[in-house]
C-alpha cells in the first residue's frame, strides 16, 4: 500500500477529524486514524464509538489496503511540514513510512480490521439544509444546552423537522432559545436530539460553507453528508421536555433597546454583583431602563441608566447576568425587545432586525427572585 498526497492538505482534513478523538479513550484503536486506501481515493475516519467523522481525499495511488495509524504522532508530524508531497508506504515490518523531501518517519500502525466500523443507518429519513444555515441553528441554540448528565435529553440539541419547516431547540432549564427556519422544509415530520460533540464539530466545518448538507435519521442515529466527509453519531435517547408550555403567551411589557448597549451595560454592572448569583436588577420606569447590581459581602455596587422604548407597568425583575450577556452575545441585530409579564415569570428575548427571511429566533431567560 502507496500512496502520495500534499502535507498541508492531509493536515486540514486530520486537524477536523480530530476533533473527534478522545484524549482518554477506552479501546486503544480509538486513539488512531483509519486510513482506507482504493487507488486515488483515501478515506481517512476518526471514532469515539459514539461519534465517527470520515473524509474522503484525492491521492497518487495505484494500490488499496487499510491501516490505523497514531493520530496524535501523525498530526505532530504534519504540522511541522511546510507544504509538500508526502509519500506514504506500507512496510513489512508493521511499519508505515512517510518521506519528505528532506527525510524519512516510520511509525507503527494497527491493522485496519481492528478499527470499529461505522453504524449503517436502516431506512433512514432525509432532509437537506445549506450548511450556513445548519451553522447557524447550531450557534444560536448550543450554547443554551446544559451540562446536567442526570438530564442527558437537556444536554443536546433538539431537532424537530416538519413539512412547515425547521426547528432547533436546546435549554438548560434556566434559559432556552428556539430557532426556527420557514424557509427549509422536511419531507416528513421527524424530532431527534443531537449530542453536543458531533454539533461543535459540524459547526466549525460548515460555518461559511453553501455547500448542501444532507441529514440522514433514524430512532437511533443520524448522518450528515457534505462535501467530501460524512459524520455519523449516536443520538440521545428520550423525550424532550415540552418547552412550548414554558414559553409565556401573553406579556404585556414590551422593552425595545439597542443590543450593544444594553450588553455592555449589563457586562459592566455584572463586574459588581454577587459572584455567586450574578444577579442584576433590571428596573423599568417610563423611557428609562435603570441597571443595577450589588454585592453586599463587598459593599461593591453599580447602576446604570440607559433611555429605551417601554410599553407597560412600571416593574423590577431580576437576572442571572451570565444568562442574558449570553443571550445578547449569540444575536447579530442592532436592536432586541425584551417581553415580561411579571417578575416571577420569564422573559422573552428577540431580535428586532438583522435576520434571514423565513428566520426566526426566541430566546428565554428566567427570572432571580430580588430581595428587597
Amino acid at each position: 500500500m502507496k500512496f502520495i498526497v500534499s502535507s498541508t492538505y492531509l493536515l486540514k482534513q486530520l486537524q477536523v477529524l480530530g476533533g473527534v478523538i478522545n484524549s482518554s479513550n477506552t479501546l486503544p484503536i480509538l486513539d488512531n486514524f483509519l486510513f482506507e486506501l482504493d487507488h486515488s481515493k483515501l478515506t481517512v475516519s476518526a471514532s469515539d464509538l459514539e461519534t465517527t467523522m470520515a473524509s474522503t481525499l484525492d491521492v497518487e495511488s495505484d494500490s488499496t489496503g487499510s491501516v490505523a495509524i497514531p493520530a496524535r504522532l501523525l498530526l505532530d508530524t504534519l504540522k511541522t511540514f511546510p507544504e509538500q508531497p508526502l509519500t506514504f508506504v506500507v512496510e513489512d515490518n508493521n511499519t508505515i513510512e512517510i518521506s519528505s523531501n528532506h527525510g524519512k518517519y516510520a511509525l507503527a500502525y494497527a491493522s485496519g480490521e481492528e478499527f470499529p466500523k461505522a453504524v449503517v443507518l436502516e431506512d433512514p429519513s432525509k432532509t437537506v439544509v445549506t450548511g450556513d444555515i445548519l451553522a447557524s441553528a447550531i450557534s444560536k441554540t448550543i450554547f443554551a444546552a446544559g451540562n446536567d448528565d442526570l438530564r442527558p435529553v437537556m444536554s443536546g440539541v433538539f431537532f424537530q423537522f416538519s413539512t412547515e419547516g425547521l426547528t432547533f431547540v436546546a435549554t438548560d432549564a434556566h434559559k432556552l432559545v428556539k430557532y426556527s427556519r420557514a424557509d427549509v422544509t422536511a419531507s416528513q415530520v421527524a424530532e431527534f436530539i443531537m449530542p453536543k460533540k458531533p454539533l461543535n464539530l459540524l459547526k466549525g466545518i460548515l460555518a461559511a460553507s453553501e455547500e448542501d448538507v444532507t441529514i440522514e435519521y433514524n430512532e437511533s442515529n443520524a448522518k450528515f453528508t457534505f462535501e467530501n466527509s460524512e459524520l455519523i453519531c449516536r443520538l440521545i435517547d428520550g423525550k424532550y421536555p415540552n418547552y412550548e408550555a414554558v414559553i409565556p403567551k401573553e406579556n404585556p411589557n414590551k422593552l425595545v433597546i439597542d443590543r450593544t448597549q444594553f450588553l455592555n451595560s449589563v457586562r459592566r454592572v455584572s463586574i459588581f454583583s454577587n459572584k455567586t448569583t450574578h444577579q442584576i436588577r433590571l428596573k423599568i420606569a417610563g423611557a428609562e431602563l435603570n441597571i443595577s447590581a450589588e454585592d453586599i459581602d463587598y459593599s461593591n455596587k453599580a447602576e446604570e441608566r440607559l433611555t429605551c422604548d417601554y410599553q407597560g407597568d412600571d416593574m423590577q425583575i431580576g437576572f442571572n447576568s451570565r444568562f442574558l450577556t449570553e443571550m445578547l452575545n449569540n444575536l447579530n441585530s442592532d436592536d432586541v425587545q425584551l417581553e415580561m409579564s411579571l417578575p416571577n415569570r420569564a422573559g422573552i428575548l428577540t431580535p428586532i432586525d438583522g435576520l434571514d427571511e423565513g428566520e426566526q429566533i426566541t430566546m428565554l431567560v428566567m427570572p432571580v427572585m430580588l430581595n428587597s
